[in-house]
C-alpha cells in the first residue's frame, strides 16, 4: 500500500508538471550522476563506522521559472545508496570477515526552489520524499569457509523524508553540471538515531 501511495505522488507531480506545460520556458530534462552515500547518527551495535557505497542517480526533472531569477524544479530519480562495512569492523552485525555492501535504493522525488546567483549559476534547496524499493545485501564468506545469504533483508522503512541543498551550473547548450547532499529526516531505521547521508555529483540536459 505504502508502495502504490508512494507511485501515485510520482504520477502527480509530473501531472502537475504537464498541466503547466504551456508555459514559455517551461523545461524538461534528465539527469544522472554518482551517489556517494553512508549514514549519520548515534549508530548500531554492528553498523559502527560504515564506509561510504559509491552508487548512481538517474530520472527525470522540470523546471518551472516563476520569476526572472526564481524556479521550482521537481525530480523523479532512482537513487542507489546504502553503506560499507569494512573487513577489519569489530563484531559486525553479520559475523562477517569480510567486506559488506548494504544496498539501499529509493525512488526519489524532490521538489526545489532554485534562485539564480549569476547568469548560469544556481543555488538549489527544497524536501525530498523518498520510496525504498530494494533494500539487500552483498553475500560474502563467513569466518568458517562457507558462505551465507542474507540479501533478504527488511530492517529499513519503507518512506523517508528528507532534504536536498546544492549548486548548480548550466551552459547556455542546455547541458548543466550539479553537486548536491541530501539528508534523510526521518530515522532509517525505526527507534534508533540513525539517517541516510548522500553526496551526489551529475550532470544532465534541459530540452
Amino acid at each position: 500500500m505504502k508502495m502504490k501511495k508512494g507511485f501515485l505522488l510520482v504520477a502527480m507531480v509530473f501531472l502537475a508538471t504537464t498541466a503547466v506545460s504551456a508555459q514559455e520556458f517551461l523545461q524538461f530534462g534528465i539527469k544522472g550522476g554518482v551517489n556517494f552515500s553512508t549514514f549519520t547518527g548515534d549508530g548500531i551495535r554492528g553498523f559502527e563506522d560504515p564506509d561510504m557505497r559509491t552508487g548512481f542517480n538517474l530520472g527525470l526533472l522540470a523546471e518551472i521559472p516563476l520569476a526572472d531569477k526564481f524556479s521550482i524544479q521537481p525530480e523523479v530519480l532512482y537513487s542507489a545508496q546504502g553503506f560499507d562495512l569494512s573487513d577489519d569492523e569489530q563484531d559486525n552485525i553479520f559475523d562477517i570477515d569480510d567486506n559488506v555492501e548494504y544496498q539501499l535504493d529509493y525512488i526519489s522525488v524532490p521538489v526545489l526552489v532554485k534562485i539564480y546567483l549569476v547568469e548560469g549559476l544556481s543555488v538549489q534547496a527544497g524536501p525530498s520524499f523518498n520510496f525504498k524499493v530494494n533494500e539487500e545485501i552483498d553475500n560474502a564468506p563467513l569466518e568458517d569457509g562457507g558462505d551465507t545469504d542474507v540479501s533478504d533483508v527488511s530492517n529499513v522503512q519503507d518512506f523517508e523524508f528528507g532534504g536536498v541543498a546544492g549548486l548548480e551550473y548550466k551552459f547556455n547548450n542546455g547541458f548543466f553540471i550539479q553537486g548536491r547532499y541530501n539528508y534523510g529526516f526521518s530515522d532509517l531505521i525505526e527507534d534508533y538515531d540513525v539517517h541516510n547521508s548522500v553526496f551526489q555529483a551529475g550532470i544532465g540536459y534541459l530540452f
